[in-house]
């Protein structure tokens, strides 16, 4: 089973004492985030298993960051109730946090230090040995292809290099939950396929992800797809489902050697819709393609029409969102509140601004406090101090991460081995 929405009502008979049922990676039950006045996400409910990888797409500002920095503790609910691995994401536990991996949208590493130390002080962070953690600083950067630069400093690095040593830098540790946002961004296509490659070695390794995007196209490679525009949920759905969703059932495509009105077919019981085209073209939408398919032909030669050509038509995630998202939008025209096209619960997000009095320090690092956060804030807080309920982690499990250096100084405290 992938991604479901679960009502705030429903309670998970099988739930374990930790408050999610054993193969229930995270959940979130009527989670509520307001700024003031305002509305951040409101009334979201939903649950990820093992072994997904939910997609999060939807235009820069729609909500999908918001969502992570609840899922990572960054931000309290102002209602609900959201867990991660069992816990509160505000008090995790040293040893649940060394099984989460984050990879922020904007470079937080340490620019004075070269590509393989940064990469190696963050496995340190997780309590890696010599060892492992010089096998797998090597096998991160090759896949991201930084292995040849891993002597550069990280600020002589291009933006895209710079991606993709944060993408690193959240897999060396081989976390269970990985929350990657817009791990794909600025990132050239034949790499982007090959991260994507590892994404799905890793989910079939029964890691669970979860990866926001603006890459539309990228759906496809997610086992669910949690569709957001303009702050709301639009669709949360299979990339198969989301299709149907959009187009109402299967499409196809039929072109004839003159011109035929399309409409004439509707009397057929199989076909629900059909658009014209052009005077020879028209796509019709019928409950299954493989079955419509051969009676639509004879329906078209019945009529005096001849058929040149009739397929299925596959639409591309870039027509499916623009359909979604403008149906979305016209429900919201029409006053009818904002409920998702498939009668789930909305999610709402606003532009990014500043945190409610007393609201956590933001370990994803960017727009709110206007300050970057090396990795290490993970495991002790925006300023150093220990996140609530939570140990701080080093690579011997016991030493104090508070005394780490500031950010007029990048360079750590205790100088990270080199990755060789």
């Amino acid at each position: 089973m992938t991604a479901t929405p679960t009502a705030a009502a429903e309670v998970e008979p099988r739930a374990v004492a930790s408050g999610t049922s054993r193969d229930e990676m995270l959940r979130m039950e009527d989670a509520t985030i307001r700024f003031g006045d305002q509305v951040g996400i409101q009334d979201v409910s939903l649950s990820v298993p093992r072994g997904t990888i939910l997609g999060i797409i939807g235009p820069s500002g729609a909500g999908k960051t918001t969502t992570i920095r609840l899922l990572t503790g960054s931000l309290e609910p102002t209602k609900g109730r959201v867990r991660v691995l069992g816990e509160d994401p505000r008090r995790f536990h040293r040893r649940t946090r060394e099984r989460i991996g984050y990879m922020p949208q904007q470079f937080t590493l340490y620019p004075d230090l070269t590509a393989g130390e940064n990469v190696d002080f963050v496995a340190s962070l997780f309590g890696l040995l010599w060892f492992r953690r010089r096998r797998r600083v090597k096998e991160v950067l090759q896949l991201v292809e930084l292995w040849d630069a891993r002597g550069r400093r990280a600020s002589n690095l291009s933006g895209g290099m710079q991606r993709r040593l944060e993408l690193a830098s959240a897999l060396v540790h081989e976390p269970e939950l990985l929350f990657l946002d817009e791990p794909t961004a600025g990132i050239d296509p034949l790499l982007r396929a090959r991260i994507w490659d590892e994404l799905h070695r890793l989910k079939d390794a029964g890691r669970t992800l979860l990866v926001t995007t603006q890459y539309v196209n990228e759906a496809e490679e997610c086992d669910q797809v949690a569709l957001v525009a303009q702050g709301r949920l639009a669709a949360l759905a299979t990339p198969d489902e989301l299709r149907r969703q959009a187009t109402g059932g299967d499409v196809i495509e039929v072109e004839t050697a003159g011109p035929f009105e399309g409409s004439s077919l509707l009397g057929l019981a199989s076909v629900r819709t059909v658009t014209q085209v052009s005077p020879q073209s028209f796509r019709v939408v019928v409950d299954d393609a493989g079955v419509a398919t051969p009676s639509v032909v004879d329906a078209i030669g019945d009529a005096g029409g001849d058929v040149v050509t009739a397929r299925e038509y596959r639409l591309s995630f870039d027509e499916i969102f623009a359909e979604l998202v403008g149906r979305n939008q016209r429900r919201l025209d029409a006053g009818e509140g904002p409920g998702p096209l498939d009668g789930r619960d909305a999610d709402v997000d606003l532009p990014p601004g500043p945190p409610p009095e007393g609201a956590a320090p933001d370990i994803a690092g960017r727009e709110l406090e206007g300050e970057p956060v090396t990795t290490e804030a993970i495991a002790t807080g925006h300023d150093g101090t220990r996140m609530p309920g939570g140990e701080p982690t080093t690579a011997a499990e016991t030493g104090d991460v508070t005394d780490r250096p500031s950010h007029d100084d990048p360079t750590p405290t205790d100088e990270p081995e080199t990755a060789r």
